[in-house]
């Protein structure tokens, strides 16, 4: 669960990030990095598509500056995978709602 988020901070279960990260149902990616900073790319999350979610929640950070071009979304779309895409702050709220519910994974921008 996620306990706070500030620009450039978040607290999940007692313990402080200061970069991008994942959050899988297992676990946490603190070194996602992406090709292309401000915009999503297909490469940037591999990862998060050999789990299989149900759900990926991306946060765009604090200002919403990073973009997730609508092919991807529909690539996403395609492979039956619900996106949720909002302001970080907006989508840690979304994935303390649904990380019990279901297979959630969720990518932050936790700057801009």
């Amino acid at each position: 669960m996620i306990e706070s988020y500030n620009f450039g901070k978040i607290i999940i279960n007692n313990k402080e990030y200061h970069s991008d990260i994942i959050i899988y149902k297992t676990s946490i990616d603190d070194k996602w990095w992406r090709r292309e900073s401000h915009n999503l790319c297909i490469e940037d999350i591999k990862k998060i598509l050999d789990n299989k979610p149900e759900t990926l929640i991306i946060g765009t950070g604090y200002y919403g500056l990073m973009k997730v071009p609508s092919e991807l979304i529909k690539y996403l779309e395609s492979k039956n995978i619900e996106v949720i895409i909002k302001r970080t702050k907006d989508a840690c709220d979304e994935y303390n709602t649904l990380y019990k519910k279901k297979n959630t994974i969720a990518a932050f921008h936790l700057t801009c």
